[in-house]
Formats: C-alpha cells, sequence, structure tokens
C-alpha cells in the first residue's frame, strides 16, 4: 500500500516514522504547500514523491490511500477533494469541524465507494481489546461511572487557540475523552452537561464534561491546553475499578479488587510496545483495502457521526461558533 500524507507538520512526521518501521506500507509521496518543505520532509524520512500543491499529489494515481494531515478547519475541504481524486483517505482526528461537515464527507465515499476513516488511534489500538475483555469477563462487576483526564502544555501552539483554524481543546482533546467513554458505555446519552473556560481568542481552553447515560452510569472528563495532567482513565464497577494510564495512548491497564476498606491490585497489564502507535489505524485500513470495505471495523462511520454530534451540542453548550460556519 502506498501512502501520500497531505501536510507537513509536526503529525505528518510522527506518520511518516510509524510508516517507516511498517513492511508493508510504502512511504510513497508527501504534499505541502511549500515545495522545499515537502522536499525537506520526503528527504529525512525516505519518501519517494514531494509536491508542492496538495491537488499535484492527489492527482498521483500511485496514491493508495491519503492520510489528511492539517488543522481541523481544513479536513472537510481536502478529505472531498482526496475523494473526488478516486483516493482512499485516512482523516486525523477530529473528522470535521461539525457533523454536518462529517455526513458530507461520508456521503460522498459512500457514492464514490472509497475507504474513508478517522484516525482516531486509540479505537483501534490493542489496548481497546484488552479492556474490552476485562469488562466482558466481568472483571469489575457492573460499571457504575467512568472518569477520564487529559493536559498538554499546547496553548502557544497557533492551530489550537485560532477560531478559524477550528482551535480548542473540543475537537483536540476532548474528543479523546468522549472516545474513552463511548468505547465502554456507548453512546445512549440521556444528558450532557458541559462547560468551558475560553482563551482570549474566544476558543475553549479548558473544558469539564458530564454525561448521564440512560441506564444511569455516569461519565465525567476534563481537558486542558494549559497544563500536563495524569491522563488517566477510571473505570470503576460494583466489584473493583480499572485504571488507565494514558488515555491518549494507553501504556498500562492496572484491575484493582475492594479489600475491606481498601483494595489490592488483581491484575497488571502492559500493553504490547509499539512504533508510534498509529501503525494501528495504517494496517486497518490496509486491511479494509485489501477486503474492498470502505469503512474500518474500529472506527465505522455511524461511530465517527455520533462522536461529532456529541461534540456540536458540547460546542452549542459553550456558545462558540467557528468562523467558516
Amino acid at each position: 500500500m502506498r501512502l501520500g500524507i497531505l501536510g507537513a507538520g509536526g503529525i505528518a512526521g510522527e506518520m511518516a516514522k510509524t510508516i517507516a518501521g511498517l513492511k508493508d506500507v510504502d512511504a510513497y509521496a508527501v504534499a505541502s504547500r511549500d515545495k522545499e518543505k515537502a522536499e525537506a520532509f520526503a528527504k529525512k524520512w525516505g519518501f519517494e514523491k514531494a509536491y508542492g500543491s496538495y491537488n499535484d499529489m492527489l492527482d498521483d494515481d500511485k496514491v493508495d490511500l491519503v492520510y489528511i494531515a492539517v488543522p481541523h478547519s481544513h479536513h472537510h475541504k481536502w478529505t472531498l477533494e482526496a475523494l473526488n481524486a478516486g483516493r482512499n483517505v485516512l482523516c486525523e482526528k477530529s473528522f470535521a469541524a461539525n457533523t454536518a461537515q462529517a455526513e458530507e464527507m461520508i456521503k460522498l465515499a459512500e457514492e464514490k465507494k472509497l475507504l474513508l476513516t478517522e484516525a482516531i488511534w486509540t479505537r483501534y489500538m490493542p489496548s481497546r481489546r484488552i479492556i474490552d475483555e476485562l469488562l466482558d469477563g466481568g472483571e469489575i462487576g457492573k460499571i457504575v461511572t467512568v472518569a477520564s483526564n487529559l493536559g498538554y502544555r499546547i496553548d502557544m501552539n497557533e492551530r489550537m487557540v485560532r477560531p478559524e483554524l477550528a482551535g480548542g481543546c473540543l475537537l483536540d482533546l476532548t474528543v479523546y475523552t468522549l472516545n474513552f467513554s463511548s468505547m465502554i458505555l456507548g453512546n445512549d446519552i440521556k444528558r450532557i452537561e458541559a462547560s468551558m473556560v475560553p482563551t482570549e481568542t474566544g476558543v475553549d481552553g479548558q473544558d469539564t464534561v458530564m454525561l448521564e447515560y440512560s441506564d444511569g452510569t455516569m461519565a465525567s472528563m476534563f481537558t486542558t491546553m494549559y497544563a500536563l495532567t495524569d491522563r488517566r482513565g477510571l473505570i470503576a464497577g460494583t466489584e473493583g475499578f480499572i485504571t488507565v494510564q494514558n488515555i491518549n495512548n494507553p501504556q498500562r491497564i492496572t484491575v484493582y479488587e475492594p479489600d475491606r476498606t481498601s483494595y489490592r491490585i488483581r491484575k497488571d497489564i502492559e500493553v504490547p510496545e509499539q512504533i508510534t502507535g498509529y501503525e494501528y489505524e495504517v494496517l486497518s485500513c490496509k486491511k479494509a483495502l485489501e477486503e474492498g470495505r470502505i469503512e474500518c471495523e474500529e472506527m465505522p462511520h455511524s461511530e465517527t457521526l455520533t462522536i461529532m454530534k456529541q461534540m456540536d451540542e458540547i460546542r452549542k453548550q459553550f456558545g462558540i461558533v467557528f468562523p467558516f460556519e
């Protein structure tokens, strides 16, 4: 499978590092609006082609899969351009700026019979299967509540604070906590309550979100672009609890059981070693293409749309409207 990366920023570099460690995926092409930047990227990571235009790369029939690695505000435009050029697409999270954009992207992929999937890496990782097996096996009894946090000092990054780039915590960080809750509790949500603290530019700098589910379970989450947090996930059940070290890229999963008024460790699981963690989504795309599917089973279109609708509701409660909407 020949990969083309649309965009040559930091996250594109992580994908290039990933591809360098995979045997059956070729680092074929990279595109940037700056030809010299594309050429430097291609030289560093061993890509065969370097384009100074996104459209020029999309016109290259040798590209089997396009990885969209531009800001959230541009996912919609360049996914549509790629699909119209006949390219399969792996689009970085958050998939789009809003549900309407996401629906248009998915509709076109279905019409073109092309693969389109969201690069929310935690959905594809082995850690998801490990957690599912623990919960399905009744390790902590009936789930009562889920809590998660995610924070990095990234407020100095231009794309995070500019409204015209769909900046803010929601599409960059809170999307992970929402996906963490969704993977455990599903999406039968009765009520969403959300609040945020705005940056000077008006986008959300810190978020708190509470989800109440129809069965009485709850999820609470906190995200911030101002500080590093422990990024821990907590799944509490009637017979114990599970902690996940770093919900953004799980490294250790620990099962605790009640011991009178305290608790003790029942299981302590390290996740498998990885290249970067991106390899799982890429290999899922490769498998889907080989099987002639237009979506990946780990993150089907329906799930992407569900999470987008949740984020639209949260942003509505925040009172944030992006300039291009």
